[in-house]
This record gives structure tokens, sequence and C-alpha cells, in this order.
């Protein structure tokens, strides 16, 4: 007999609303199968939009789908820059929004293969502590530079205080990073694809098989 733990199989496409945490969505899953569950990537309280949850089986499948790439819709602020990037940080520097000639500069310099460093509020580990802990515990730390490649980075509307941005980006990059570059943070984050798979397609009720997931994968 097959151990319920490992039944329903399959990848959840589950549209994440703003407020719980990715690991809530991911207990709920588990409480209401019983079966293992994990995911593909996590995101923010704050944002919204597509996580890949594995149930069953599938959970063994995770390294096939963490390293995809990714589309993100944000509302960057650039008035000012906060503590953690997003909304939830308090304002660290008032600043005067860039003109719009000034914007499209910033954001030339920040396609293709770019270094930033890593956001304080993050899961990286320094010294083998969680980074956002050492933040709200007010441990000043230098965080470290990541490399990611950013493929799109597209204005969608410009207010002159703020700027509405399409990302096309390798899997890893922060996109709070971007906005502090910038010269602002994200007011607003939404993840719409993860690799070949959208937002558009979520139904926390639907596990797609894994050997359908895997050949979605050879797509694109």
């Amino acid at each position: 007999m097959v151990p319920r733990a490992l039944h329903p199989t399959g990848i959840v496409l589950v549209d994440k609303p703003a407020g719980p945490s990715s690991f809530a969505l991911v207990r709920d899953l588990r409480s209401r199968t019983g079966a293992r569950t994990g995911h593909a990537g996590t995101l923010d309280p704050f944002a919204t939009g597509l996580l890949l949850l594995l149930s069953g089986s599938a959970t063994k499948l995770a390294p096939c789908f963490v390293g995809l790439d990714k589309r993100y819709v944000t509302d960057v602020d650039l008035t000012g820059r906060t503590a953690t990037g997003d909304p939830e940080g308090e304002i660290v520097e008032r600043l005067v929004p860039p003109s719009e000639t000034e914007l499209a500069q910033r954001l030339e310099g920040l396609r293709g293969e770019i270094e930033l460093p890593i956001p304080t509020a993050s899961a990286v580990k320094i010294g083998g502590e969680r980074a956002y802990k050492l933040a709200r515990r007010g441990v000043a730390v230098e965080m470290p530079v990541r490399r990611s490649r950013v493929d799109a980075l597209d204005v969608i509307a410009y207010t002159g205080d703020s700027v509405r941005l399409d990302l096309r980006v390798s899997s890893g990059t922060y996109v709070r990073a971007i906005a502090t570059a910038l010269g602002g943070h994200c007011r607003t984050l939404r993840r719409l694809e993860i690799g070949p798979f959208d937002v558009a397609d979520a139904d926390p009720d639907r596990f797609i098989r894994p050997d359908d997931a895997l050949a979605a994968l050879e797509t694109v």
C-alpha cells in the first residue's frame, strides 16, 4: 500500500495574495491533502502572484523548478528608499524623484548582467544567521553582492513619483534591490510567470502531473 503522505502527487500553481507568507500557503495545502508538501521558491509577504507548490512524491523534483527564469510587475516609489526595499520597512532616505530621462539612464544600467547587494531583509545567511533576523535586531552587516541577469526591464507607466515596471529576470534576482538602485522601493510586487508557468493558470485545486510539468520545461 502506497503511503498517503506521497499522494496526491503533482505541481500546484497558486496565486498568492498579499499578507500571508509563502510557507503559510504550503501549510494550507498540506493541511488540505495530508500529503508531503514543498515549494520551488518563495515570495515576500507583501508580494502577490505565482507560487509553485509541490505535493506528494513531486517534492523530490524541486531542483528542477527552483532555477527557472521569472517575470514580475512592480510599482516602484521613487520618493525614497526604505530599510527593506519594500513598503514594510521604514524610510531611511528621502530623495528627489528622477526625471524621465534620468530614470531611463538608470534603467539602462540595470539591464543585462548586473551585480547588486542583496537586501538586508532576505533569507541569505550571514555568519550562519538569516539576514532578516539580524536586521530585526538592528545588527548592521555588509550584505554580499549577487550577480543576476535582467533580460527585460520595461516601463509600463511613469507618474514622476513612481514607475511601474515589467521585468524578466533570472532566478535569484531581487526586484527590491533593483528598486533600491533606482532610488526608491517596491510599493507592490507581483510575480506573473515562473518558467513556462503563468499565474493566469493558477488553481489551488489542480494537481499537474509531474510528467506534464517536466514536459512543459522542455518547451522553454
